[in-house]
């Protein structure tokens, strides 16, 4: 990679996956539903995996064609309801909602560097890793959603 403006870019990219990976490993230690401790270990090695990515981008082994772009559904939650602290006791349905926030920063993160690319692979691999977090608001906002309003009998 000879250009240390893209190199700055995917060191700070790598480093962001590292510190989302311990936010989700700590936040593991912090809550006691089994099924919230799934999905953030889930969260966890998702990071794992993007790190690994940019790592093997950054290097040369890898294009940033090998994300694959989805559609993908904003529920838009986080942006409409404040982020919970995430210290102490946690309920579940703050544990995800913790996560959704975490995810849009790194979704605007990623969707800005693209921004100041121009056309290209750098700017395509950019809008991939957006992608992947906007994936990962996705499955955290639907979590939230079902634990902090639950279907009921009535309907």
């Amino acid at each position: 990679m000879e250009n240390n403006n893209l190199k700055n870019i995917i060191e700070n990219a790598i480093k962001r996956e590292e510190e989302a990976f311990t936010f989700y490993t700590k936040l593991q230690d912090i809550v006691s539903d089994a099924t919230a401790k799934d999905a953030l270990r889930f969260l966890a090695e998702e990071e794992k995996k993007h790190r690994e990515f940019l790592v093997a981008y950054r290097d040369g082994k890898t294009s940033g064609s090998s994300l694959r772009m989805n559609d993908v559904i904003d529920y838009k939650i986080a942006q409409h309801v404040e982020a919970p602290g995430t210290g102490g006791k946690m309920d579940t349905k703050d544990v995800y909602l913790a996560a959704a926030h975490r995810e849009m920063s790194s979704y605007t993160f990623y969707k800005e560097l693209s921004g100041m690319q121009p056309a290209g692979e750098v700017k395509d691999m950019l809008l991939r890793m957006a992608n992947e977090e906007m994936k990962h608001k996705e499955k955290v906002e639907y979590l939230y959603a079902n634990t902090a309003f639950p279907q009921t009998e009535g309907g």
